[in-house]
């Protein structure tokens, strides 16, 4: 019984510690530090801590480092700075609770570039085809509103910096950028499930994403930035930010995320996003001072309708595969009976 209910309790802590790496990126960038120097820190420290772990547990069977699989961790490397770049960038101009309900637009994403790269099939009089489909669109109208029609406050009270940087024009840049970072985020679950086929061992993956994602950013840091104090870590507010992210943004959540999928597949971790809505707008009123805006509230009830949709989609497709694989092997296990009865009277057992 214990053991059934360490995923809930894992998936429940992992949308947690996602709602803080929002936050504490939002606050070490409120102190003057940029989101290169952020990216670039927390990266390198996930790296630093990766590379033993890598190397224990892969001692033995240690996978091959050809130069495909290098082309393939950089293309990932690329992938996830952009992502980091846009979602932080985002954070910067929306809030917390705006970002975590944009980044539900994923799983319609990823199904949209699935059809397109023919990593799944679309099928017109399917009803998994039409739920995904209708719930892609159901969520891209949520996003919509959310970024859009901002609203009144209904709860929390609106202070002098959350005023400013919630201003209709931030708000709009903020959910495009944040828009732009789920589709983006979209391609690289694609590009993930492609390497992952040719190199599945995900810790060296993990840990040359990050060192890829760490060299982009200093590289794009030194053409951008010229103010060398966005460097600093003396400010605590940038210190404790940093060792969070690269603890819990890059270690913790995917060893986490991995396992659960191991357990319970892919649609289980999927399905505790819409959670990550409701911890992101209480831990926003109360660490940050946020406000929680009626055009927020809508639209995060619009997405995660069209995000169930998608998600029911895929629940069906999987018991659809399931009842096809039992019906075969039992269609199989007939077609042997008759051979079997045949030669068994044959030799006069029957």
């Amino acid at each position: 019984m214990e053991n059934a209910v360490v995923p809930y309790v894992g998936m429940v802590v992992v949308q947690i510690a996602q709602v803080g790496l929002m936050i504490a990126g939002k606050i070490a960038m409120s102190t003057g530090m940029t989101t290169f120097a952020f990216i670039f820190y927390s990266n390198a420290l996930a790296s630093l801590i990766l590379l033993p772990i890598s190397f224990f547990i892969y001692r033995s069977s240690r996978p091959p480092f050809l130069r495909t699989f290098l082309c393939g961790f950089f293309v990932l490397g690329f992938l996830g700075f952009l992502v980091q770049i846009l979602g932080y960038t985002g954070i910067k101009y929306a809030s917390a609770s705006l970002s975590t309900t944009i980044l539900n637009l994923i799983p319609g994403f990823t199904f949209v570039f699935a059809v397109l790269f023919r990593m799944e099939k679309f099928k017109y009089t399917s009803s998994t085809s039409i739920a995904k489909s209708i719930g892609t669109l159901v969520s891209v109208i949520g996003a919509l509103i959310v970024t859009l029609y901002q609203g009144p406050s209904i709860l929390g009270i609106s202070s002098h910096s959350d005023e400013t940087h919630t201003s209709s024009s931030a708000w709009l840049i903020g959910g495009l950028l944040l828009t732009i970072d789920s589709l983006v985020a979209s391609i690289f679950i694609i590009a993930q499930a492609i390497v992952m086929k040719k190199c599945p061992a995900e810790l060296v993956l993990m840990l040359f994403y990050s060192c890829f994602v760490a060299i982009l950013s200093a590289a794009a840091s030194f053409i951008v930035e010229k103010d060398l104090n966005a460097w600093s870590l003396k400010p605590t507010m940038r210190f404790i930010p940093v060792i969070y992210s690269a603890l819990f943004g890059n270690v913790f959540q995917v060893s986490i995320i991995m396992w659960c999928v191991r357990r319970k597949g892919p649609l289980f971790a999927s399905v505790f996003h819409p959670l990550g809505v409701i911890f992101a707008t209480a831990m926003g009123i109360v660490i940050l001072g946020e406000a929680l805006y009626l055009g927020s509230l809508l639209g995060s009830i619009v997405v995660v309708i069209g995000f169930y949709f998608v998600m029911w989609g895929k629940a069906k497709e999987a018991e659809m595969i399931d009842d096809d694989g039992l019906k075969g092997f039992e269609s199989r296990n007939e077609k042997k009976m008759p051979l079997l009865l045949n030669n068994t009277s044959e030799n006069g057992v029957v």
